[in-house]
C-alpha cells in the first residue's frame, strides 16, 4: 500500500525527491511557496538568448546528476567545458593562468612555475615543504581553509585558495568543511601521506572520469523543465504558491488547512518543529549576486582569460568576485550567441550601478576596452545561499542546499539518497 509524502520545496531537492518517491510507488503532495518549481535552477533570456540564472554547470563526481540527465532524456546533451580552463586575478599585478595542477586553487605541484609565478618563490618553498610533514598534520581540520593553512601556508589560502573558492562556493574556505570542499580529499591526504599528493591523485582519478564539471546543451535549466514534465506525466499533486505555516514530522499547515502525511521538508525557508520564525529568519545567508553582459566585442573571440577569472578578495579597483566567459566556455553557447559574448560575474553585493560597475570589471579583468555603446543587453539576478543546519533527531528529514552542501551533485545525491531510505522504511 502506497504511503502519502508530503514534499515542502520544489526546488530540485523537492523534484527529485518527488520523482523518486513516486518512482517507489509512493503518493505525492509537493508543495512550493513560489509560483514555478527549481527554485534557483532557472532560465532567463539575455540579449535573445536563453540563459541560465543560476546554475550553468554541475560537478561530474559520482556521476549522480547525469544519471538523472539521462534518465530525464538529456543524455546526449551532456557537455564538457572548453577545457582551456580559469585565469586568477590577484590583489596586484597582471591575471594568471590557474596552476595547471591544481584543485581549488590547492598546487599539486607547489614548486611549478605557475604557482611560484602567482606566490613567489618563498610561498611556494613553504608549501612544497608540506610534503615532509606527516599526514595526520590537518588531517581532522574541519574546515578547507584551516587544512589548507596547517599543511602549506596562509600564502597559498589567500592568493589560490580564498579567491578560487569564493569564485565556485560563494563562500570563504574558512567557512567551508573539507568534505563539502572536496569529498575524497581528506582520505586521499591520509592515503597519499601528504596535501599535494592528494590533490595530483584526485586530478588524475577525474581526469580519467573525464572533465571535473559538466553542463546541458542549452543550459542547465532544462533539467527542471523535464522534471516538472515528470511531475505531469507520473500525476504527481504539485501545489504553487503553497505557504506553509507550521510543519511536523506527519503533516503541515498550509494556507490553514491540515494536510497529513509523511513530511520531507526540501526548502531552506522552513523551520523545523524545534525552530521558531525567528530562528529560521536569523540562519546566516549569504547573497549571491549574478550580473549578465551580452556584449558585441569581436576581440574577446580570443578568450583572452580563457574561461574566466577568479578574483582575489581586494583586487585593486574590482568589485567582482569571478567572472565566466559563458561563450568561451560552453561551445553550444557560443553557437547560440551567433558572435555575440555572454559575460557573467557573480558579486556578494551590488548597488542600483551594477550594470556599470558590471560593464567597467569586465573591461578590467579581460583586458579589453567594453565601450557602453559594446553592451547590447545585461541582465541582474541575486540568489540567497542557506547556510549549513543539520538534521534535527525529532524533525522532519531534510534535503536541499542547507543540509547537502552547495552544488546540484551535492543537491541530487542526497535527495535520491534520502528517497531511497524513505521508501524502504515504508516497506517495514
Amino acid at each position: 500500500m502506497a504511503n502519502q509524502f508530503i514534499v515542502v520545496g520544489g526546488g530540485v531537492a523537492g523534484l527529485v525527491l518527488a520523482r523518486r518517491l513516486i518512482l517507489g510507488g509512493q503518493d505525492v503532495i509537493l508543495l512550493e511557496a513560489s509560483d514555478h518549481l527549481g527554485g534557483t535552477v532557472a532560465k532567463h533570456t539575455v540579449g535573445g538568448i536563453d540563459l541560465d540564472a543560476g546554475a550553468e554547470s554541475f560537478a561530474t563526481r559520482g556521476g549522480t546528476v547525469a544519471k538523472l540527465a539521462t534518465a530525464l532524456g538529456l543524455g546526449d546533451d551532456i557537455v564538457t567545458p572548453n577545457p582551456e580552463g580559469a585565469w586568477l586575478q590577484p590583489v596586484s599585478g597582471p591575471a594568471f593562468r590557474l596552476p595547471e595542477n591544481s584543485l581549488l586553487g590547492i598546487p599539486g605541484s607547489p614548486l611549478a612555475a605557475d604557482v611560484i609565478a602567482i606566490i613567489g618563490r618563498r610561498a611556494a618553498t613553504r608549501a612544497y615543504l608540506e610534503t615532509l610533514l606527516p599526514s595526520q598534520v590537518g588531517s581532522r581540520a574541519k574546515t578547507l581553509g584551516e587544512l589548507v593553512r596547517r599543511r602549506m601556508g596562509s600564502a597559498v589560502l589567500n592568493q589560490l585558495v580564498r579567491p578560487v573558492v569564493r569564485g565556485v562556493h560563494s563562500t570563504d574556505p574558512d567557512q567551508l568543511t573539507v568534505d563539502q570542499a572536496s569529498p575524497g580529499l581528506r582520505a586521499a591526504l591520509v592515503r597519499s601521506g601528504s596535501l599535494a599528493r592528494a590533490v595530483l591523485e584526485l586530478r588524475e582519478t577525474s581526469a580519467r572520469a573525464g572533465s571535473a564539471v559538466a553542463g546541458i546543451d542549452g543550459g542547465v535549466y532544462r533539467i527542471v523543465e523535464k522534471l516538472g514534465l515528470e511531475m505531469e506525466r507520473f500525476g504527481v499533486d504539485v501545489r504553487l504558491g503553497a505557504r506553509v505555516s507550521a510543519v511536523e514530522t506527519d503533516h503541515v499547515i498550509v494556507d490553514g488547512e491540515r494536510i497529513d502525511g509523511t513530511v520531507v521538508v526540501a526548502t531552506s525557508g522552513l523551520g523545523t518543529p524545534a525552530e521558531s520564525p525567528e530562528d529560521v529568519a536569523a540562519r546566516p545567508a549569504t547573497r549571491v549576486v549574478l550580473a549578465t553582459l551580452v556584449v558585441d566585442q569581436p576581440l574577446l573571440d580570443a578568450a583572452p582569460r580563457g574561461t574566466g577569472l577568479l578574483v582575489a578578495d581586494g583586487a585593486n579597483g574590482i568589485r567582482a568576485r569571478a567572472l565566466t566567459h559563458a561563450t568561451a566556455k560552453w561551445k553550444w553557447l557560443a553557437e547560440r550567441a551567433d558572435g555575440k559574448h555572454v559575460l557573467r560575474l557573480s558579486y556578494d553585493s551590488a548597488g542600483d550601478d551594477l550594470a556599470e560597475v558590471a560593464r567597467q570589471d569586465a573591461a578590467a579583468l579581460l583586458g579589453v576596452p567594453l565601450p557602453a555603446s559594446s553592451i547590447l543587453d545585461f541582465a541582474r539576478v541575486e540568489w540567497l545561499r542557506p547556510a549549513r543546519v543539520t538534521q534535527p533527531p525529532d524533525g522532519p528529514p531534510l534535503a536541499g542546499e542547507s543540509i547537502a552542501g552547495t552544488g546540484l551533485a551535492s543537491v541530487v545525491a542526497r535527495s535520491e539518497a534520502l528517497a531511497g531510505s524513505l521508501i524502504e522504511d515504508s516497506k517495514g
